[in-house]
């Protein structure tokens, strides 16, 4: 077990193969081990660093909320603390929004940007679904956006059954429930904070980098599957659309959970971008 201070918490992370650093980030609510089929390709080519974001896993679960501006602190520090000056950076998600973040903030430490799955800022279709979601689980969001909820009474497993139909697409969950049901029971047995992981519910809701999109200076391939309930693929358009020179690829099929669900596709574009990557 490797554990990083960084700034005023610990961060868990595993780095596995050689060669030039590539630093994966999780999304929302998961663990290191959500990268399980993408680190054993990953790690024949790069040193392949993965993580568990503040509030999940084995990484430090501070109250909340929290913001994508000081995650993106979280991992340029782990970056320092592990020697890494720059890396390729792959984000999922939650992750995909740090990942704009740091090469925005630290174009110097990003060599290769992948987003996928991502937004620049939350559309009305996510608030939406943030409405719903809450309600489902008794509570409520004001106008201004902020949640209401008794976190105590939120069962974690009903949470992760809430997500999995709008992250993955039916057909999986009825073939693969219990590689599912394995994965999610894992980011339980290191305990889990409703706290935390609202915390980083507020982070993504408070992300915003449309107008400065445009400063990215980093290769970038944003990629997306064409049946994301979760977050839509029109908002990887909007991403493509802003950063100079990025290249949008859209898997036929692809659920939320694309790198998860079809990760021999997610796999084959994501080490093919890197490798023409200057």
């Amino acid at each position: 077990m490797s554990v990083a201070k960084v700034g005023t918490i610990d961060l868990y992370y595993d780095e596995q193969g050689s060669g030039d650093p590539l630093l994966l980030v999780m999304g929302l609510a998961a663990d290191s081990a959500a990268w399980m089929f993408q680190v054993p390709d990953f790690a024949r080519h790069h040193r392949t660093i993965v993580f568990d974001n503040r509030g999940v896993g084995r990484s430090a679960k501070p109250p909340g909320p929290y913001t994508i501006h000081e995650m993106a602190d979280d991992t340029v520090g782990l970056l320092d603390a592990l020697g890494i000056a720059r890396a390729h950076v792959v984000g999922v998600s939650m992750g995909g929004m740090i990942a704009q973040e740091l090469a925005l903030q630290h174009p110097d430490r990003v060599r290769g940007l992948v987003l996928a799955c991502t937004y620049p800022e939350p559309d009305a279709d996510v608030e939406r679904q943030l409405q719903f979601s809450v309600a489902q689980f008794g509570g409520t969001v004001s106008a201004d956006g902020e949640m209401r909820i008794d976190l105590a009474a939120l069962d974690p497993m009903l949470f992760f059954q809430h997500l999995l139909p709008r992250v993955f697409n039916q057909s999986f969950i009825d073939q693969e429930l219990p590689k599912l049901m394995q994965l999610f029971s894992g980011a339980l047995q290191y305990g889990f904070s409703m706290e935390a992981i609202f915390g980083q519910v507020a982070a993504v809701m408070g992300h915003r980098t449309t107008d400065r999109l445009q400063r990215i200076t980093a290769p970038t391939l944003v990629i997306t599957g064409d049946a994301d309930l979760l977050i839509p693929p029109a908002n990887s358009a909007v991403l493509a659309r802003h950063i100079p020179n990025a290249r949008l690829v859209t898997v036929p099929g692809g659920s939320h959970g694309f790198n998860f669900e079809t990760p021999e596709i997610f796999n084959r574009e994501v080490l093919e971008f890197l490798a023409g990557v200057p």
